[in-house]
């Protein structure tokens, strides 16, 4: 099987995500992809963000509707289950190295891992905690938006992993599409699912009592309203 990983804060989880999460079933013919809330993501400077259990439900609401779309609490805080794990900690930072080496504990030998990314995260990629062995552990998919070539992509590797530069010359015209594929590395780019949304305009929308329809499906919209979660914000 092809299982896909999607990890965010998911503050709230939108249309773009879920558009990134079909394209990459499509492309990479996913027979599964969980969405992963982070309970403490290492990468996210805002704070505070919302409880992890109005982002996991959130989640939840959102992927309800497709068969292949599931939440998952690999990155939840201990306490949010009935039987804690001893190996996470609430206030330890959730990093992918660990989140996949946990799920790939229940893979067979066949299986695949796809991560899923979109390319403004995945620009800052060489900084992650290990990245180097994420690649090893698993296959990209990156949601790629106008103005990024192939350079862009290639020169966001870890060093180790990185081409020299007389290599990417080349792809400096070259638009984020198709897939990149080199020594230990392989990344698949979506180049048309790109959607002018954010978690940071839909919080503010929210905090301002406008309409959220466009932005998330129906069911996250009506729970934002009932539990008045970007309120003060």
């Amino acid at each position: 099987m092809n299982i896909g990983l999607f990890g965010g804060t998911f503050d709230p989880i939108h249309r773009g995500h879920l558009a990134l999460a079909r394209a990459a079933r499509e492309r990479c013919n996913l027979s599964r992809i969980l969405f992963v809330p982070a309970n403490v993501p290492p990468h996210k400077q805002r704070q505070p963000l919302s409880p992890f259990a109005h982002r996991y439900a959130m989640t939840a609401l959102a992927t309800a509707q497709e068969k292949d779309f599931a939440p998952s609490l690999l990155e939840g805080p201990e306490d949010f289950e009935s039987s804690p794990r001893k190996e996470r900690n609430a206030q330890k930072p959730n990093y992918t190295i660990d989140t996949v080496k946990r799920l790939k504990r229940s893979f067979k030998k066949a299986d695949r891992l796809f991560l899923l990314i979109g390319i403004d995260a995945f620009a800052d990629i060489a900084k992650w905690h290990q990245a180097e062995a994420l690649f090893r552990e698993c296959e990209f998919v990156v949601a790629s938006r106008p103005g990024f070539s192939l350079a862009d992509v290639a020169n966001a590797l870890p060093q180790s992993l990185r081409p020299r530069q007389e290599v990417t010359r080349p792809f400096h015209k070259q638009a984020a599409t198709g897939d990149l594929v080199l020594r230990g590395v392989t990344i698949h780019l979506l180049d048309d699912v790109y959607q002018p949304v954010s978690s940071t305009a839909i919080r503010k929308a929210a905090a301002a009592g406008k309409p959220l329809a466009r932005f998330v499906e129906p069911a996250v919209a009506e729970y934002i309203k009932k539990v008045g979660l970007y309120k003060g914000r």
